[in-house]
């Protein structure tokens, strides 16, 4: 049985929301479908259709904590609780919020799962890589199955995976296969530190044990990433922020911060089919899932460009050079601190509880 919230984690968090509006820019308007509308100033384009969000209506699912759009299935996005569910994966149609199948994983009992992915194979790859205890457990897993073609329920044996990371166990939340290359990558959550991006071996090994050599730093509390289609951009979102790189040479280049709806609990992130926009998911009962568009290099590079995407801040996006610490990059830390403060504390004790459950 889960503990209910503490009193004082309860007012925490309604801190965080009567402080937030004041202290975060605002994000894309959405329009009575869940549609992202442009920004004030921005002209909206013909060429393309907004992103739609949605309501996640199976009560089964409490706790998503991994989306990622399907490639088979336009408009289905997949996603699975956190841990206590079981070994289960959603299918949702985004244009009812409703669930259209539902895979059953046999032979796996989940420990923490925090990601899923689709690489470029068809398979769907669950990351069961969570670590609230910050390194207690010395190897996770990644299963791996095939997406349906047809969308009705079923049940799978995956592919399981051995992951071990080159420098010591570490808790994380974002596994993502890139697009072309079909590599593994996983971004651990920073706690005390720099967060850091690794990298599996070029192919993974259903024998042995994979090591992740970690490759490059990222400065992010980071609940969940992902690859443009195109495989160019790279996305890591946090609680209350994001970041955005060029992906090239297998490395990550930062680019800028795109806008993050405020959540309750944000947990997961994918691009949309046609990598115009961001999706935003949340923990929670009847959660919803938001869409932000994107402008300027933070578009994936074969995303034809729109004349307004030239301004780069028009549709709901924020972009900077180098290191991305504009001015409206720095007003978003000063959301982040603020809701981190009022916030943070409840969300860790919430999490650690369940574990104790």
């Amino acid at each position: 049985m889960r503990p209910r919230p503490f009193p004082a984690a309860r007012a925490a968090l309604a801190a965080a929301a009567l402080v937030a509006p004041a202290v975060l820019p605002a994000g894309p308007a959405l329009a009575d479908d869940g549609a992202a509308q442009p920004a004030a100033g921005a002209s909206a384009s013909a060429s393309a259709p907004a992103a739609s969000g949605f309501t996640i209506e199976d009560p089964r699912i409490k706790e998503s904590s991994g989306l990622a759009a399907s490639r088979t299935h336009p408009g289905v996005y997949w996603t699975h609780n956190d841990s206590g569910d079981g070994a289960y994966v959603y299918a949702v149609d985004s244009s009812t919020g409703r669930t259209v199948a539902t895979v059953t994983l046999a032979g796996v009992e989940p420990r923490d799962v925090e990601a899923i992915s689709v690489g470029p194979d068809g398979s769907i790859y669950l990351g069961d890589i969570g670590d609230n205890f910050g390194g207690r457990w010395p190897e996770v897993w990644i299963y791996r199955f095939p997406e349906p073609k047809t969308l009705k329920d079923t049940t799978l044996t995956p592919t399981r995976y051995t992951v071990r990371y080159d420098d010591g166990p570490r808790d994380a939340e974002s596994l993502m296969v890139h697009p072309k290359t079909g590599r593994v990558y996983i971004v651990s959550k920073k706690r005390s530190g720099k967060g850091a991006l690794y990298e599996a071996p070029e192919r993974l090994s259903a024998s042995g044990v994979n090591v992740f050599r970690r490759t490059a730093d990222i400065n992010l509390w980071a609940t969940d990433g992902a690859f443009s289609p195109d495989g160019t951009r790279l996305v890591v979102r946090g609680y209350f922020d994001a970041r955005e790189y060029r992906w090239q040479d297998g490395r990550p280049q930062e680019i800028g911060s795109p806008a993050v709806p405020l959540q309750r609990q944000g947990e997961s992130v994918t691009f949309t089919a046609d990598g115009r926009a961001l999706m935003y998911g949340s923990e929670g009962k009847r959660s919803t899932v938001q869409p932000v568009t994107l402008d300027g290099d933070l578009l994936p590079d074969s995303v034809p460009k729109r004349a307004d995407d030239a301004k780069n801040g028009d549709g709901g996006s924020r972009a900077s050079s180098g290191s991305g610490t504009g001015d409206g990059d720095r007003t978003l830390f000063i959301g982040a601190g603020a809701l981190a403060v009022a916030a943070g504390a409840a969300v860790g004790l919430r999490r650690l509880l369940r574990r104790r459950d």
